[in-house]
């Protein structure tokens, strides 16, 4: 990939989080990456496809640093559960509680009317869940056929309220609430290991 696609990516990322896809104009991509419409046409035949090819960029940092840094580490299943949910938090205090989550953002505008957009979100959110079911089953095996699927449904909770506090907290710009949110998830998760011996849940919970 060439520098300067790269740098109209990355600017684009900053200004659809930020603003939304639909209020970043292509005016302010050109500004912001300082080039002309020739140059943009050059690497984008629309900024639907530089769209994507952000979402494609931004995944690509976050599948590092959560999914595969923290959820798919060596380290003990309780240490990934509360990193992920330190990471969570850590990342909406660098945005002063005000930009929300990109994929989140993103769904909201997006995926109503744009198929291309809500097939790539919904993946990422799949594989968040897929990523965090394994780390939440260490935690609390032995973990019975029918408790399997609660599991899953529980993978899918946590990430539910993740992303609901976030946009909670967005609307608040108020990083509490988020705080507030994955305490709530740490207090479920105790409360599934509680069908289990206790030590588990010393060993595994804070």
């Amino acid at each position: 990939m060439s520098c300067k696609r790269q740098q109209i990516i990355e600017v684009s990322a900053t200004l659809i989080h930020s603003k939304g896809y639909g209020s970043t104009t292509l005016n302010d991509i050109l500004d912001a990456a300082q080039i002309g419409k020739g140059q943009f046409y050059h690497y984008f035949s629309t900024k639907h496809e530089l769209g994507l090819a952000v979402v494609d960029y931004l995944f690509e940092g976050w599948n590092q640093r959560l999914l595969e840094n923290i959820l798919g580490s060596q380290k003990d299943p309780g240490s990934k559960f509360n990193e992920m949910l330190d990471w969570v938090v850590q990342q909406q205090i660098r945005n002063q509680a005000k930009c929300g989550c990109v994929f989140g953002n993103l769904v909201v505008e997006m995926s109503a009317h744009d198929e291309e957009f809500r097939q790539r979100l919904k993946t990422i959110f799949e594989l968040w869940i897929d990523k965090l079911r394994p780390v939440l089953v260490a935690m609390i095996e032995p973990v019975s056929q029918s408790e399997s699927a609660e599991v899953d449904k529980l993978a899918q909770g946590i990430v539910a309220m993740l992303e609901g506090g976030i946009l909670l907290m967005k609307s608040k710009q108020d990083i509490e609430v988020l705080i507030n949110i994955t305490d709530l998830a740490r207090c479920l998760i105790k409360n599934f290991m509680q069908r289990h011996p206790v030590e588990r849940v010393d060993n595994l919970i804070l």
